[in-house]
């Protein structure tokens, strides 16, 4: 009884579905193609934080070679002194040095990176604190790169294959399972 009042309404309904199909399509889209935004908004700042440790590290290996020592001798130096601050600026520099290759090695994978790995990259070479940073100044864009079509696509396919099998598929099925009740309910 109540599907023939509901019936008038079934071409409203269908388009509602359209229009949230079409609105899933481009919220999918436009939400997806943020990643290769966001990293390249992480590897101008991981390019800053290189840049800087690498001016720092060069004043070290300047003091170094005016000293007539190798960084690693002035590391050495240092953290043999007797005076503890003395040692705590050969930890300095070491760690220094050793940002420096972290931050290359990162730099260079994700800039290698294919499309599909550039995520799995990414979480691999992470540095929390420049993620935290790029995260707190990201601005949302639409990137007009390749990379950022083939991210838009699958973030469209993805949005409208969670709403069709997790919400559609799973409204017929109910809608089917409930009209073959009431068809069995009418027989004898």
């Amino acid at each position: 009884m109540a599907s023939r009042w509901l019936s008038p309404l079934q071409p409203v309904g269908r388009f509602g579905e359209r229009v949230l199909d079409r609105a899933l399509c481009v919220l999918g889209a436009a939400g997806l193609a943020q990643g290769p935004e966001f990293f390249q908004q992480y590897l101008q700042r991981l390019g800053g934080h290189l840049d800087e440790a690498r001016r720092a590290l060069a004043r070290f290996e300047l003091v170094a070679k005016e000293s007539g020592l190798t960084l690693a001798q002035l590391i050495e130096t240092t953290r043999a002194q007797p005076a503890a601050p003395v040692v705590k600026l050969g930890d300095v520099i070491a760690e220094a040095q050793q940002r420096v290759e972290s931050l290359t090695v990162a730099e260079a994978a994700l800039r290698e990176a294919g499309v599909w790995s550039r995520p799995w990259v990414f979480l691999r070479q992470v540095d929390a604190e420049i993620a935290r940073g790029t995260w707190a100044a990201f601005r949302p864009a639409v990137p007009v790169t390749t990379e950022g079509l083939v991210y838009a696509v699958a973030g469209m396919l993805l949005a409208l294959g969670v709403y069709h099998l997790g919400v559609v598929l799973p409204w017929k099925v109910w809608r089917a399972r409930r009209e073959a009740k009431k068809v069995s309910a009418l027989k004898p």
